[in-house]
């Protein structure tokens, strides 16, 4: 029996191709270990410095809206009753048909910090998100620049005081949009990959590498949005209002990160798998544009881990080395849980805890398949 066991360990002789599917699974299992240990950890232990002093330096909260009647109706009001010393809220109304300008008018006599931009017609632009941010984002009075989206809400009235707390010599903060808790396995797929991409990104940033942001809870400079030309890099491009211009913009000096559950905005998710895949779609179209180094080190974390899987099926039905790759796999079971226990605690989502090594196996192999289709067919207009 122990002469058995000890064989389960002796594969590096080379004596047939299974030598060196062990070897191809022990090399990603390394590397998975690299992202969960080396990377992911960094924000899941991540612990903040006592607070630095607030400055509560003015803030324009910029809000593009297109058709947004019942959101603005709903969730408006949070964002306009912040407790903050001087902020503004401009509601950028990009051709919207329904009531979005009737409801803009009731709020604008009752709270005088609202300011409404409307989108000129102009064919060049039209459909154009970024054009209408730009408008927003030149109107605002003041330096210190906090996004989001129409269908947000703030966690707490505390919201603008986290994100505009920049420390000295930081021109970025990015903070987390989550989504709204709802019945139904679509609402949890959602709400993983939401709290996943955070935990990617807020990590990347602890490790001096940021890549994106948001724009659902995102705040930068004013300053250096237009010293960067804004989003005239990639204006023909439909998303990356705020991935595309924090991946151009970032870097290791200029970043912070803000996590705290009052710092939060939650979104209403998409209802139906159909408007989700078109979503889906969008945001992953704008991947290929990123830096060849973030695309790189975000490449890297799920080839390893396709071939993990793949070289873990393949020797399981060859029988080789059981022990040592069942070993390997309980190791990165635990890890990758504990990460995300920390993770979830931080961004919460406990419901999603036990789920997420499933969720996980099923954006693996569910993305590649939206990238194909994105060039089938692209989409043209934001909505």
């Amino acid at each position: 029996m122990t002469n058995n066991f000890a064989n389960q360990f002796i594969f590096l002789e080379f004596n047939n191709w299974t030598d060196y599917v062990v070897l191809l699974f022990l090399i990603v299992f390394v590397v998975q270990l690299i992202y969960y240990l080396g990377i992911f950890s960094r924000f899941a232990f991540y612990k903040r410095k006592e607070n630095q002093v607030h400055s509560f330096e003015p803030v324009s909260v910029v809000i593009c809206a297109k058709n947004e009647r019942d959101n603005l109706l709903n969730f408006l009001p949070e964002f306009l009753a912040q407790d903050y010393p001087t902020f503004e809220v401009i509601v950028v109304n990009d051709h919207s048909i329904d009531d979005t300008v009737d409801v803009l008018k009731a709020y604008s006599l009752q709270f005088p910090n609202l300011k409404v931009v409307t989108v000129p017609d102009n064919d060049r632009f039209y459909g154009s998100k970024k054009f209408a941010l730009t408008l927003g984002i030149k109107a605002a009075q003041y330096e210190n620049i906090l996004l989001t989206d129409a269908d947000c809400r703030p966690t707490s009235n505390q919201w603008i005081k986290l994100m505009s707390n920049y420390p000295v010599n930081k021109s970025i903060v990015l903070g987390f949009g989550a989504y709204q808790k709802q019945s139904g396995m679509l609402n949890k797929l959602i709400r993983f990959e939401t709290l996943f991409t955070a935990m990617q990104y807020f990590s990347f940033a602890l490790c001096k590498m940021p890549y994106m942001g948001v724009g659902r809870n995102l705040a930068y400079k004013k300053e250096l949005f237009f010293k960067n030309r804004g989003f005239s890099n990639h204006q023909h491009i439909l998303s990356g209002d705020d991935d595309l211009f924090i991946n151009e913009v970032a870097n290791k000096t200029n970043i912070e990160i803000v996590f705290e559950k009052e710092a939060h905005t939650v979104s209403l998710p998409k209802a139906t798998f159909s408007s989700w895949l078109k979503q889906k779609k969008r945001h992953l179209s704008t991947g290929k544009y990123y830096q060849f180094k973030h695309k790189l080190i975000l490449g890297i974390y799920p080839f390893s881990l396709l071939l993990f899987i793949c070289s873990f099926v393949l020797l399981v039905v060859m029988q080789t080395s059981i022990y040592l790759i069942l070993g390997a796999l309980v190791i990165r079971y635990l890890i990758q849980m504990l990460i995300f226990k920390k993770s979830i605690d931080k961004l919460e989502g406990k419901d999603l805890l036990l789920l997420a090594p499933f969720f996980e196996m099923f954006y693996l192999f569910f993305q590649p398949i939206l990238l194909i289709s994105n060039f089938v067919k692209k989409n043209s207009k934001w909505s």
